[in-house]
């Protein structure tokens, strides 16, 4: 079977069918920290249990970026199916909505043919506009837009994070405030629906209906986890991450946004002399480690997420991931939703 099959198998995005049993069918959703042991574990419960899986990566999407978005290597593609892997161009804007309305048809798809989806990723606005739906937010407001744009290079994009810290506290700590575009919408949105963001996007959203879902989770060590993130972000460099980043440019110019995502803003720094090899490595590290502390916290807030307390990859692991799908599947009405089973304390 072909690794990636295109979206357009089913643009519907309506609920699958029902068993013969009356019953919907069962949705995987595996999430955690970059670096956790995700695509390992995703592709191993594929192969137990006839899967398919759903890549949640707002970067992976992009065609092209290879080394810095460690995407399933060939190898691990061929295994078992892939989707949402490879979508779009990195000169297209892709939407958290765009990636809502592919990825439900591709799991109507999926449970149409009797296979298992298994959602794997770690971009929590795309898993909660999948599974949560988005709310119909306002226009952009252009000339607000630039005003806000204007006061970033003004005063820096700490005085926006204040702003939104004022107007709405909630949307002002789920985001970080060095992400200046998500900053501005939020309190674009805010003043133009004259109530918080974080309130408004409560209402009017469109969830994921026509499966049941068992939430698995990602939880290693944290001084584990740091020490993979620092050897891979380093790999990265090694296996060409430059050449990639310098093949892009070209191509595509320094004002392609997939070229802003870490370990690529590093690289065109480096490339462009503003930062030694040493150093661009040293950033990407750090700014793994933080994105990877800011996904933690993310996914924590989650609902009913059975939590599995190391990497994807370790074989004991896995097995409790075997065994936690295998009794949810053989179970026509699990009241167990296990989330009583928490992150283990650091």
């Amino acid at each position: 079977m072909v690794a990636h099959l295109q979206y357009e198998e089913s643009q519907s995005g309506h609920p699958p069918d029902t068993r013969p049993d009356g019953s919907e069918p069962w949705l995987v959703v595996l999430h955690g920290a970059t670096a956790s042991g995700k695509t390992s574990l995703a592709v191993h419960l594929a192969e137990q249990f006839t899967g398919e899986i759903v890549s949640c990566d707002s970067v992976a999407v992009y065609r092209e970026l290879e080394i810095g978005t460690a995407k399933p290597s060939p190898e691990e593609r061929a295994r078992v199916p892939h989707h949402m892997l490879d979508v779009v161009s990195p000169d297209q804007p892709y939407t958290a909505g765009d990636y809502a309305r592919d990825a439900r048809g591709i799991l109507a798809a999926i449970a149409a043919r009797g296979s298992l989806p298994i959602v794997a990723g770690g971009t929590g606005l795309y898993l909660r506009a999948l599974l949560d739906g988005l709310f119909p937010g306002p226009p952009r407001f252009e000339s607000l837009r630039a005003r806000l744009r204007e006061l970033e290079k003004e005063r820096g994009g700490s005085y926006l994070a204040r702003i939104l810290q004022r107007v709405d506290s909630i949307s002002a700590a789920r985001i970080h405030p060095n992400d200046v575009s998500k900053v501005i919408r939020a309190i674009e949105v805010t003043l133009a629906m004259r109530q918080p963001m974080s309130t408004a996007w409560q209402v009017g959203r469109d969830p994921l209906r026509g499966f049941r879902i068992l939430r698995l989770g990602l939880n290693p060590p944290r001084t584990e986890l740091y020490a993979r993130i620092d050897r891979r972000a380093a790999a990265m460099f090694s296996n060409g991450l430059v050449e990639e980043t310098e093949r892009l440019l070209a191509r595509y110019g320094a004002n392609c946004r997939p070229l802003t995502s870490l370990g690529y803003k590093q690289a065109i720094m480096l490339l462009r002399g503003d930062l030694s090899l040493a150093d661009a490595i040293a950033a990407t590290q750090q700014g793994h480690r933080h994105y990877a502390k800011r996904q933690t916290t993310w996914f924590r807030r989650e609902p009913d997420v059975y939590w599995l307390n190391g990497f994807g990859d370790n074989a004991a692991i896995a097995e409790e991931a075997v065994q936690r799908v295998e009794k949810q599947l053989r179970s026509r009405h699990e009241s167990d939703d296990g989330s009583d089973h928490r992150p283990s304390a650091e």
